[in-house]
């Protein structure tokens, strides 16, 4: 299944729904069954009996009444306020060049376990969103994902339990400020303020009856409808199971979490050297998963991320006297 969350203009104001994508056509499921929940998450708690209930509602003739053509309605990130956000670096090619570019060797614990940063979840955006530029960066970059979407409540998985908690696959672009992240890098913290401004999401949930795995997905991408770079998700060094069941240690993960799964080398524009500018369109696409497009916005006026400390501790705050 297909599954979305999309918009409609209601009397209190636009109301988000649950839908599932079919030929080109969204089937509004709230409307063909009420008691299947509106919110993503609420539905994957729900587990196996949610799941029956949409397929039959996808298969019954009597309920296409209540689809809308896709170009109609306003599709939301598949899961727009997700518990967590957690993103890898699980592309061992897009790793060395890194610490390449470094003039570093790729540590050797890099291959002991997957890691990964800690995400803003409440940045969500959506398919055909404007993404903002952010008043402090001057290198906006762009990154193509494959997001994993956690299914249901689990703690201390083994990699052979992780993929049954899997709930299915979408596309994940992780916005950067370059400039920023790489300041918070140096000082071996974040990234932070170089990433939570903005994540972008869908176009759609995949769920694992259509994709059990996601490890051999052609991967583009396109700025202003010329190609930029392609890259397989064959080539992720980490898969999805271990990094769910590295989470999953001594800590839960909840239904709509989210596992980012890091970008493949050139899936950025730090690894092309190449870098976006206001108003371009970015498009990722990935086999089975669709494609994610989104606009970049104009820059405010610039900021400087730049304090003094000991500004804070005159007017008496951040001291431990």
């Amino acid at each position: 299944m297909k599954l979305v969350t999309f918009e409609i203009e209601t009397a209190h104001g636009p109301e988000p729904r649950l839908g599932a994508l079919a030929e080109g056509r969204i089937m509004d499921l709230n409307a063909a069954d009420p008691t299947l929940p509106a919110d993503i998450i609420a539905w994957l708690e729900l587990g196996e009996p949610a799941r029956e209930k949409t397929r039959q509602a996808l298969l019954s003739t009597g309920t296409q009444r209540f689809s809308h053509p896709v170009n109609e309605v306003r599709l939301l990130a598949p899961v727009p306020r997700p518990g967590a956000l957690r993103d890898f670096f699980a592309f061992e090619e897009h790793a060395r060049q890194g610490a390449a570019r470094r003039k570093e060797v790729l540590a050797p614990q890099w291959y002991e376990q997957p890691v990964y940063y800690k995400g803003n979840h409440r940045e969500i955006y959506g398919p055909n969103e404007t993404v903002p530029w952010p008043s402090y960066t001057r290198k906006l970059d762009f990154e193509l994902e494959i997001a994993c979407i956690v299914g249901k409540k689990g703690r201390d998985l083994s990699p052979e339990q992780a993929g049954d908690y899997i709930a299915g696959y979408s596309i994940l672009n992780d916005f950067s400020a370059r400039d920023i992240q790489k300041n918070e890098m140096i000082c071996r913290m974040g990234p932070a303020k170089g990433k939570d401004f903005a994540t972008g999401l869908g176009p759609y949930l995949l769920t694992c009856d259509e994709l059990r795995a996601a490890d051999n997905l052609a991967m583009s991408v396109y700025v202003n409808g010329a190609q930029w770079s392609s890259g397989n998700s064959k080539d992720r060094y980490w898969s999805f199971p271990v990094m769910l069941s590295h989470v999953s240690q001594e800590e839960t993960v909840y239904p709509g979490d989210i596992l980012g799964s890091g970008t493949y080398y050139k899936g950025c524009g730090l690894d092309l050297d190449r870098w976006i500018k206001p108003g371009d369109v970015i498009e990722l696409e990935v086999e089975k998963l669709g494609r994610l497009r989104h606009v970049v916005g104009q820059p405010q006026a610039q900021k400087r991320l730049v304090y003094s400390g000991k500004s804070s501790e005159a007017k008496g705050h951040g001291s431990h006297r």
